[in-house]
């Protein structure tokens, strides 16, 4: 029935997976980069993600692939890994352990999984996970400033939000904002105005256009917008260069460009195979063992922020996913592919483009690999500006006004970690921002759990499932709670019984609600009871017996 489902939603899955590969493309050629690693390992690692992961994954809208928040890992192993006694580096020798340890890192998820740890994503406050999600939005605007300006000279995935050049912070977007070009701004602004219109009413009502996605029509617009330069205004075209500045050698890319990859990096073919030899060196264990953590806590966070932001509120098995990570990490370091996390960017990208099930990923995969190896010359026409616009409305959707204002007004304990989280991101990394953000939730939570704590209980009878909420219930039981929620059975009847309750945290409302939208699509009967003199309740009316 599932599989069926997945080809039914073949007219949304398709245009979204187009738009998801479109944007995934240059992340994972920046990423590489960033690592330090041959630039088809990210080609590499972005096709297993989609294809592989896509087709295991229990995730409905998650899109995996090379993650920035694991360059920095990669790159300081693979220097550690290729550096020899005499201290002279070869990127061959370290890149090729450094898949060893990619290999090892899967393993570790899979015995995760078989540990049922996945559960750990469900305890992370949804104040944290907003958090992350405005601070991906705000860096991801930051970041392709300099693309919609035509001017960047750091590539696309650098793991570093902020560069410290000549001592000044923000140097891309204050060098691009003196050294612009008009045609790349004149794309820019086309390409957002399409994507801005396309999300008005009367668009989405009209039976044609309907049909077309915004984002890629901004593509095919900004294509033929670039080739009209070419032909009239050759100075206003936009092309691949370098540029020497000085003693400075500075990338000049405005266009999609996969052959740049082999100007600055050694090229070692199509498919590299690790060092089996690296095994006796107890180091590669402890690299293994930190890109497995890493990648799945950012893998479990994505889980859960990309649930949060699905529009039929279905929940992804978390075990299943850390399967699915490690598996194709596995497969991914086998033939030379850089480490794969669920990534929240092309995740978002893929809801805002519509996607409905996890075919999108699968779909975005296969262009990948289509592209990248039959028709580099059709990709290389494609302007960065409008990747940019892209980015720029997916940033702009996941940090805007509405959601500071709501965080706002749910008091200090939640605007609190989740402004601090921001802020860690953007000038640090998504990792500290993570780890901050959850420390200072943690504290208003033990701070409200130490006057009074109670479990929830659940009391069956013949006729319903009595689900009776504790005096103060928490993240800490949000995970035993979604757990509960997912066994219940089609066609039941369960009674959510608030009537003790003293306090709810905001985690538990979202639950609840999520649930309330879930269960009708189970034909299951919600009663909401006791909730009466919540100080939520007008916030959320659904708890109000219908």
């Amino acid at each position: 029935m599932k599989n069926f489902e997945m080809f039914k939603n073949l007219k949304y899955d398709v245009p979204s997976g187009l738009v998801v590969f479109l944007v995934a493309l240059p992340l994972c050629l920046g990423i590489a980069l960033a690592s330090g690693a041959p630039m088809f390992s990210g080609i590499i690692a972005g096709v297993v993600g989609g294809i592989l992961v896509g087709a295991i994954s229990g995730s409905p809208l998650g899109v995996s692939g090379p993650a920035a928040g694991l360059a920095v890992i990669v790159a300081d192993s693979i220097l550690e890994l290729g550096t020899n006694a005499a201290g002279d580096f070869d990127m061959a020798v370290g890149f090729q352990a450094f898949l060893v340890a990619g290999v090892l890192a899967g393993i570790f998820q899979i015995i995760l999984s078989i540990m049922r740890a996945g559960i750990i994503g469900y305890y992370f406050p949804s104040s944290v996970i907003k958090g992350m999600l405005a601070g991906i939005g705000i860096t991801l605007i930051l970041k392709q400033i300099p693309h919609a300006f035509g001017m960047d000279k750091n590539p696309e995935g650098d793991w570093k939000y902020f560069q410290v050049d000549d001592g000044s912070f923000f140097a891309d977007i204050t060098y691009s904002l003196s050294h612009f070009s008009v045609g790349a701004i004149i794309i820019t602004v086309v390409s957002l105005v399409i994507l801005i219109l396309f999300q008005r009413p009367f668009i989405k009502q009209n039976a044609i256009l309907k049909l077309i996605p915004g984002p890629l029509l901004a593509v095919a617009v900004a294509v033929l917008i670039n080739e009209l330069f070419f032909h009239t205004a050759p100075n206003l075209a936009l092309t691949n260069e370098f540029i020497n500045l000085g003693d400075k050698k500075l990338s000049n890319s405005h266009l999609v460009d996969i052959q740049s990859a082999d100007k600055e990096l050694p090229y070692f073919g199509l498919l590299t195979f690790p060092d089996w030899t690296i095994l006796s060196n107890p180091r590669i264990y402890v690299i293994a063992l930190t890109l497995a953590i890493v990648a799945s806590l950012e893998t479990l966070l994505s889980v859960a922020a990309t649930d949060k932001m699905d529009p039929f509120k279905r929940s992804t098995p978390t075990n299943r996913e850390l399967l699915a990570q490690g598996s194709g990490n596995i497969v991914s370091s086998l033939i030379g592919g850089l480490p794969i996390t669920q990534v929240i960017v092309r995740s978002s990208t893929n809801i805002a483009a519509g996607g409905r099930t996890k075919m999108a990923a699968i779909v975005h995969g296969i262009f990948l690999t289509v592209f990248v190896l039959a028709l580099p010359s059709v990709l290389n026409m494609i302007p960065l500006a409008v990747l940019a616009a892209v980015l720029l409305q997916v940033g702009y959707k996941l940090a805007n006004v509405d959601l500071f204002k709501e965080m706002y007004k749910q008091g200090l304990s939640q605007f609190l970690p989740f402004v601090v989280t921001i802020v860690v991101i953007v000038f640090v990394n998504l990792l500290w921002g993570i780890i901050v953000g959850f420390v200072i939730a943690v504290f208003y939570i033990l701070k409200r759990n130490f006057e009074n704590g109670m479990h929830s209980k659940y009391i069956r009878s013949e006729s319903a499932l009595t689900i009776q909420l504790g005096e103060v219930v928490s993240f800490f039981n949000k995970g035993n709670l979604h757990k509960k929620f997912d066994e219940l059975e089609e066609n039941s009847n369960v009674i959510i019984d608030g009537s003790i309750s003293k306090h709810l945290d905001s985690d538990i409302y979202d639950l609840l609600k999520d649930f309330n939208q879930n269960a009708k699509t189970r034909n299951i009967n919600v009663e909401f009871k006791g909730f009466e003199n919540h100080r939520n309740l007008d916030e959320n009316s659904f708890l109000k017996n219908q």
